[in-house]
């Protein structure tokens, strides 16, 4: 299937690594040219060079942080500098300390919102009046099974990621008229390096170790194991693509069927 992604720009926060590069890398497969992000500028430059090694859409990079607040401006200065403008953007954040709701400290929780949160609002306010000029524009959120079904020990994680769904629903309802649609990505438990970080503060704090928290996680998981960042990639590249246009205000799961509810 061609997803007709072939020359269309786009933008993929925080993709230095793990799920964001995963999305990133299958934007470019599909002939898109994509502009990574993130802080580390070695990982970066390694990252958009193999692009552009396999040929078919090609890669910038800019050294970003999104605890910075002046990072959206910039963004918006780079792509139009290198793009003349956006088609696609992938919201992508770090996640927040591990720990319980109830013990958060309410320091930590307001920075933490306007780091995964507001930069999110902010650097897509910046880019829809393009995508509505232009009659077509695709924003999808990466976000977390968490917003579901809210996992254990990721409190804050589970609080804040849970604005965005309101938030992106809300925009999906305004905008979709003027060819732009928005949708999230839900990840279950992923192989990635958070995934581990993960993992590895499950066992400190329950006192077993790694490989019986990681046994007793994929046990849970219907299809019997951690998903790879490659399938979560191909179910982001099409929910950008323009065979997903009738794909609206929808939050998608790729979770392996973790999830419980219907």
């Amino acid at each position: 299937m061609d997803l007709g992604l072939t020359g269309k720009r786009a933008l993929v926060l925080a993709s230095s690594r793990g799920l964001g590069l995963g999305v990133a890398e299958a934007l470019a497969a599909e002939g898109a040219n994509v502009l990574i992000t993130g802080r580390d500028g070695e990982r970066l430059q390694a990252a958009s060079e193999a692009i552009n090694k396999r040929g078919a859409g090609q890669a910038k990079f800019m050294v970003s942080d999104l605890s910075d607040k002046n990072t959206p401006a910039l963004l918006e200065e780079t792509v139009g500098k290198e793009f003349g403008g956006l088609d696609v953007l992938v919201n992508n954040t770090g996640g927040p300390p591990p720990g319980m709701m109830s013990e958060a400290d309410l320091a930590v929780v307001h920075r933490q919102f306007e780091i995964m949160v507001l930069s999110v609002m902010d650097v897509t306010a910046r880019f829809l009046p393009g995508m509505r000029a232009q009659g077509w524009g695709r924003v999808l959120t990466l976000a977390s099974s968490g917003v579901v079904q809210p996992i254990p020990n990721l409190g804050l994680s589970n609080a804040l990621r849970a604005t965005l769904v309101g938030w992106s629903k809300s925009m999906a309802n305004e905008v979709a008229g003027d060819g732009v649609t928005f949708n999230m990505l839900l990840p279950g438990r992923i192989e990635t390096a958070r995934l581990k970080q993960l993992d590895a503060a499950n066992a400190e704090r329950s006192g077993k170790s790694l490989e019986a928290i990681g046994a007793a996680a994929q046990a849970q998981i219907p299809v019997g194991r951690y998903g790879a960042v490659e399938e979560f990639a191909a179910t982001a590249a099409f929910l950008v693509s323009a065979r997903a246009s009738y794909v609206n205000g929808s939050m998608i799961r790729c979770d392996g069927g973790a999830i419980k509810s219907v």
